[in-house]
This record gives C-alpha cells, structure tokens and sequence, in this order.
C-alpha cells in the first residue's frame, strides 16, 4: 500500500507512520488526533481517495494519501459503503503499525462523507454503527474535513 505525501512524494505505510511518529516527537506534550477519511468521484470509472491526517490541535497537520481505482459504480449506497471500509481497513493497518510504538493509544477518527443533509442521510445509521463496531470513532459532515476536504480535494 503506498501512500504519496504532499511534500515527501511516494511513501509505504511504513514511511507515513514513521513520518506521523516524527511529526509528533517534535511536540510531544500537544494534543493529536490522527484521521483516516475517504471520499469518491465517478466518471468512466470511480475514483477512491483515502486520506491520512496528522492533525495537532490548535497548530495545523500533514496529511497523505493514496488513490484507487474501481468499475464505475453508480449505487451511492454502494460507494458509500465501499469508502466507510477503505477507511477502516487502512485505520486497522495503520493501529496495527501504532501498536507497536511509542503513541499505541493515538486518538483515532473516522471521517465519513455523509451528513445530514443531502442523499447520504438515510445512510448515517448504518455507517455510523459500521464505524463504532469497529472500535473507531466517526465523525460526520460538517465535521468530517478528512473525507470531505482532503480526499475530496485528489478525487477530481
């Protein structure tokens, strides 16, 4: 699984948890919360974005992400599910690597692109349950930037 950073290109999950460890070290006494979101688009085909962000409260963050490519789906419940275990099966590999380090117990959310608002609201529910059944914490649009800011922004 690779992952490209903004400012240090092409990166392993490794590289990215090295890198989250690095950015915390530098201010371990502050407050960080790490977010895992996706978000999609469809055209020919449907593009996935998986985003993982560092993010120290108050201060600012690093995020990275990878791209995947799927048959074009049409089903809004389908991709919306498709995106929520994304998310999750890069939040398990990522606790995993954390596990083993020096931040195990890093503070970790979900961000859903769903919300009250718009086609997705019948959805919230089921997702939200998806979310805290694994043992995550979700969080929905208007407070989900990870998914519909930062993914958002390497779908297009």
């Amino acid at each position: 699984m690779h992952f490209i950073s903004p400012t240090r290109g092409k990166m392993t999950l490794v590289e990215v948890v090295t890198d989250i460890l690095a950015f915390m070290g530098k201010m371990p006494e502050a407050h960080y919360k790490v977010i895992i979101g996706t978000d999609s688009q469809t055209k020919d085909e449907t593009c996935f974005v998986t985003a993982i962000v560092v993010h120290q409260v108050g201060k600012g963050a690093r995020y990275y992400y990878r791209k995947k490519r799927q048959r074009k789906i049409t089903s809004l419940r389908q991709k919306i599910f498709y995106e929520t275990a994304l998310s999750l099966e890069t939040a398990g590999q990522l606790t995993k690597s954390l596990a083993a380090t020096e931040h195990p117990q890093a503070e970790l959310e979900i961000h859903l692109d769903i919300g009250p608002s718009g086609e997705t609201k019948e959805l919230i529910r089921e997702i939200v349950g998806m979310v805290i059944g694994s043992g995550f914490d979700a969080k929905i649009k208007p407070d989900s930037c990870g998914a519909s800011k930062i993914a958002d922004k390497y779908t297009k």
